[in-house]
């Protein structure tokens, strides 16, 4: 039976639907899947919350189902935060190694220097990832606790996200009586779950295709370089295919899910569908060729548009190991191929993985980063718990331990 101090619930507040993901942390390490709830959601727009009221109707439904499989109440959840607003830049930070030796106290005076940036009044540091140390002038070092040196430097990778929006999240979740343990940002709680160590060291660029947003996050050296979020999705290849065939929102959705693809190579023009008109009128016999003529164009500059974002993050270079798609819209058939002929670059489609339990209810794209918020949360309560008292020097080297065995 699980124990309430061992389940860890994952809240991704997508613009399509908001995913409720609850797992148990096993004392080996191990989590397991025991929960799964879902709703379609209707108070964001490109992953920011338009509207309170609907959103809090979304998550309480989607609450409930996870409630129900699982068996508890849940009453703390690690939420997702997307949208444009996110930033990201790397910062560098020195100090004097006090006693000769580095210590948990040096790494947290070298963190907080290097996080000492400029950020606007309407903006907050939502994470501050270490990328690597540098203790007198040698680099590359991942953990440098205990190396004897003077001189302290730590490189960190900053993201920041609008004030306003991270507070519409926290409000929507207190509605609902849950409390948010932590804000995750969307590219890494997706990145968490789905790329392997072998990718992160060699170089990768993960991207979590949603509704309304499309997530990015690269990876070299085995720490995060860029993180961007786009407000490009699979709604604007819903949008795309109700003009063109004329026909609701609604029909148009279920036609991309059922009929779509992202590649009219392989598409017969003899094979045909049946679309639903607007205002009543009949329905019509269109070709899935045709449907696929309306798909490929889109998909296609939603890929030059991150192309080009890469691009001038100067992130190109490190895709040794190619791109991986996570996200609804990975769903599309064709989507890897198109990516593959912009990139020229392997692609491959990707799923949550590193979890056991109810595997069959998260084994697609589209629960990537529900759980792997479920994954960062058991990563910081293994951290929490791994070192005991409640005094400051208890604290830091919680946050160092979380800090080392979630990014390194």
């Amino acid at each position: 039976m699980p124990t309430p101090h061992s389940l860890i619930a994952g809240l991704d507040i997508g613009t399509s639907s908001i995913k409720v993901v609850v797992g148990e942390r096993k004392e080996d390490g191990r989590v397991d899947i025991v929960g799964v709830g879902s709703s379609p959601s209707r108070g964001l727009r490109k992953g920011v919350v338009v509207n309170i009221e609907g959103t809090v109707a979304a998550i309480s439904k989607a609450v409930a189902q996870a409630e129900t499989m699982a068996g508890c109440e849940i009453s703390t959840v690690y939420a997702t935060i997307s949208g444009s607003h996110l930033r990201c830049q790397n910062s560098h930070g020195v100090v004097g190694v006090k006693s000769k030796e580095v210590s948990a106290t040096d790494i947290e005076r070298v963190i907080e220097a290097a996080k000492a940036v400029a950020v606007p009044l309407d903006r907050e540091i939502l994470h501050v990832i270490p990328q690597e140390f540098v203790v007198d002038e040698q680099d590359g070092i991942k953990d440098p606790i205990g190396i004897s040196g003077v001189r302290l430097e730590a490189r960190v990778h900053i993201i920041t996200g609008a004030i306003a929006s991270a507070q519409n999240i926290v409000k929507c979740a207190n509605r609902c009586g849950l409390a948010v343990q932590d804000i995750v940002a969307a590219p890494l709680a997706s990145a968490k779950g789905t790329l392997s160590q072998e990718e992160q060291e060699l170089g990768v660029c993960l991207l979590d295709i949603g509704g309304g947003t499309c997530s990015i996050s690269v990876f070299h050296g085995g720490a995060v370089k860029f993180t961007s979020v786009l407000a490009v999705g699979g709604n604007h290849i819903t949008n795309d295919i109700a003009a063109g065939l004329r026909t609701p929102l609604a029909a148009a959705e279920k036609i991309k899910c059922e009929h779509g693809s992202a590649m009219t190579t392989g598409v017969r023009k003899d094979d045909t569908l049946e679309v639903p008109s607007v205002g009543g009128r009949s329905a019509r016999v269109l070709s899935k060729f045709v449907l696929a003529e309306i798909i490929e164009p889109r998909v296609t500059e939603m890929f030059s548009l991150i192309q080009r974002e890469l691009t001038r993050a100067g992130c190109l270079d490190l895709l040794t190991s190619g791109l991986v798609i996570t996200g609804g819209t990975a769903n599309l058939p064709g989507i890897a191929q198109v990516a593959e002929q912009v990139f020229n670059l392997p692609v491959r489609v990707a799923s949550p993985e590193g979890i056991g339990g109810l595997t069959d209810l998260v084994k697609g794209p589209e629960s990537a980063a529900a759980v792997g918020l479920v994954l960062h949360g058991a990563v910081h309560t293994a951290g929490a718990r791994s070192v005991g008292g409640k005094g400051a020097v208890s604290r830091t080297v919680g946050r160092i331990v979380g800090w080392f065995t979630e990014h390194f």
